[in-house]
This record gives structure tokens, sequence and C-alpha cells, in this order.
């Protein structure tokens, strides 16, 4: 079973967020929408897969937080 959360975080905090998160674990994957809503990018995240595996995805969305003022971080949690 699996229950979403929405966190709105400003744009230079989306990464520190993302990590943090990532870190509590449980997280299945994560959506970072804009302010209107438009899915901006889309996250898998599988058990175990931390650090250099997700390294690539943190560099786009460092650059893609770059650009926003606000955004929406959407995360989808496993239930155990």
């Amino acid at each position: 079973m699996t229950h979403t959360e929405e966190f709105r975080v400003e744009g230079e905090k989306i990464v520190s967020k993302i990590k943090e998160l990532i870190h509590e674990g449980n997280i299945r994957r994560v959506i970072i929408k804009d302010k209107d809503g438009k899915i901006l990018m889309e996250i898998p995240v599988t058990f175990g897969v931390v650090g250099v595996l997700l390294a690539p995805q943190l560099a786009a969305l460092g650059a893609i937080a770059a650009l926003l003022t606000e955004a929406t971080i959407v995360v989808e949690k496993s239930e155990e």
C-alpha cells in the first residue's frame, strides 16, 4: 500500500528537501511540480538506491531548482 505527501518549498531548497526525504526511507517515487502544478521531473527511488545512483538526477534537479521560485514536491511512500 502507498500514500502520498506534498511539500511546498522554495526553489533553492528543493535538493536539500529531496535528500532529507530519501534518507527518511520508504520513498518509492518523488515528483517535482512547478507552482502551476506542471510535472517537471519524476524520480523513481528503489530500495537501496541512494548516493551515487541518484547523483545525476539530483544534479539535474539542482539546475531546475535554480529556475524556480516555488515548487511542490510530491512523495509517494510505501507502507510497511
